[in-house]
């Protein structure tokens, strides 16, 4: 049986969204384990293949500019209308003048052309951009049935209007969201349910070019970029979406303004289940935010009463990437988040109770993180068995760390599956990553050709793009719903789809 729930909204729902579940029947409950029905997890990266030769630039210079450890993200959304996800990814810019000197520079849109075969879009759509940028966000904004996209970036954020005939319109200063700080991602949710989206931007520190100062070991002449306690942090904002391609920065009458964090993603989830979208934020050496939404257009900060704040040694982590769903199918919203080498990557369950509990070392995460360095982190049922399984793009942050520490700039991507029973599985080698090391950075997953099964793309600092073609067997069946939104926001970006004990909820 699959039941639609508009949690947030009153409405059938706009884009895809892709659930997986086994054959006609539901899944089992969490707590049961045993034969799925799948065979090992296979992906193979065809990314040469598939025409997708993006190389990111992040000007790495011997001055060892911050800006240059931190990018870069993606977005993957359907720029056409034609029923197939396509992929945009962000780029750098010349260090320190931070402006997209050449066309090496420019941020990159590839349209899916089927049959897992890409094409490059970027003039013809206009999205080259400007500046450094570090994240992206795709959503309906305006509701014209057209996803239009948000580029985070170092002072300087984009908003790209979809035209609908290929091509996008600038139109961040109108708009309202123009920003001299450093944002390194984005979000779209309506966090007021009045039908439009509202968009929320993660910024980090404050950094210039001339405040760079020397990090490293002097006496061995080894510099390295330095650590986030060199540098201020910044407050998070929020722009309400007005209607008329227009917006209100409303950080401080939100509550938001007074929380100084070093953030470095967002999720969003209705996590205690009163009816309001609320919003998690990992923060840079410094204890993440959970925004609570009271539903009269203010958060409240909660994220140290909830248990989500730290991890359970009480030291906050270096938190980059994150993702907020239910992994345990118990249809309550949960935490995953990565962090460098020595700090594991926290898992928290939602004790349904207004808070949650650290299941780190108990979902056997802790052991096999403990060495990583991650930055892209999403819930995703890789194996079609009706659990969400975890993959994290993994690399430091500091290209010489190896000379510190006993760890790597770059490492191989990893695919922990989720055994159920609140347990996961190290299916990295399996699943033919371990061999794949790199500076990866952001990801996206979809069904990129159509077969039921989930790929995964990666950016990759200095080397081609990855993009990890699903191939494992697998007995299960799968199932698109697509989401229109009519009173909602178009997109249905909140909405809560649930098949059997299976719940996701949709979100940039």
């Amino acid at each position: 049986m699959v039941r639609i729930q508009p949690q947030f909204y009153a409405s059938s729902l706009v884009l895809v969204l892709l659930l997986l579940a086994p054959g006609a029947a539901s899944s089992r409950p969490d707590g049961q384990t045993g034969s799925t029905g799948s065979g090992p997890v296979r992906l193979r990266n065809v990314a040469q293949t598939a025409g997708l030769d993006f190389v990111h630039q992040h000007s790495p210079t011997p001055e060892k500019h911050y800006v240059e450890s931190a990018p870069g993200g993606l977005a993957v959304f359907d720029y056409n209308s034609d029923g197939r996800p396509d992929i945009f990814f962000t780029n750098g810019a010349s260090t320190p003048s931070l402006e997209k000197t050449s066309a090496a520079f420019a941020n990159r849109l590839y349209r899916n052309d089927g049959g897992m075969r890409f094409t490059d879009v970027t003039d013809v759509a206009g999205v080259q951009g400007h500046g450094y940028a570090m994240g992206a966000a795709a959503a309906d904004y305006d509701n014209d049935g057209h996803v239009d996209l948000f580029v985070a970036g170092v002072r300087q954020n984009q908003l790209l209007r979809n035209l609908g005939n290929g091509r996008f319109e600038d139109t961040t200063t109108g708009a309202g969201i123009a920003s001299g700080e450093w944002a390194v991602a984005g979000g779209w949710f309506d966090y007021d349910k009045d039908g439009l989206l509202d968009l929320f931007v993660v910024n980090y520190v404050q950094w210039s070019a001339d405040s760079s100062r020397f990090c490293g070991d002097q006496s061995r002449g080894i510099r390295i970029y330095c650590h986030p306690r060199f540098f201020q942090g910044l407050a998070n904002r929020l722009y309400r979406n007005r209607g008329g391609g227009t917006f209100e920065d409303v950080s401080t009458r939100a509550g938001l303004s007074k929380h100084i964090g070093k953030g470095m993603s967002v999720a969003f989830a209705d996590y205690d289940q009163d009816g309001w979208p609320d919003v998690f934020v990992t923060n840079d050496t410094v204890p993440n935010f959970l925004f609570r939404n009271n539903g009269d257009g203010t958060f409240r900060e909660t994220g140290l009463l909830a248990g989500v704040a730290l991890p359970a040694a009480g030291r906050p982590v270096s938190g980059m990437g994150t993702d907020f769903q239910d992994y345990d199918n118990d249809g309550w919203a949960d935490i995953h988040l990565t962090a460098l080498s020595g700090e594991t990557f926290p898992l928290f369950r939602n004790d349904r109770r207004g808070g949650f509990e650290e299941t780190t070392q108990s979902s056997r995460l802790g052991t096999m993180t403990a060495r990583l360095a991650g930055w892209c982190s999403v819930f995703a049922d890789i194996d079609n068995d009706g659990r969400k399984d975890i993959f994290t793009a993994n690399s430091h942050a500091n290209d010489r760390i190896g000379e510190f520490e006993a760890t790597q700039w770059k490492q191989p991507n990893s695919l922990f599956l989720n055994e159920g029973g609140g347990r996961f599985r190290d299916a990295t080698s399996e699943a033919g990553l371990a061999g794949a090391a790199a500076v990866h950075r952001g990801c996206g997953i979809a069904d990129f050709d159509g077969d039921g099964r989930l790929d995964i793309v990666v950016l990759v600092l200095g080397e081609r793009a990855e993009l990890w073609q699903n191939t494992t067997p697998s007995e299960h069946g799968w199932l698109v719903v697509r989401l229109r939104g009519t009173t909602s926001n178009r997109d249905g970006i909140g909405a809560r789809v649930s098949i059997g004990d299976q719940v996701r909820t949709m979100s940039t």
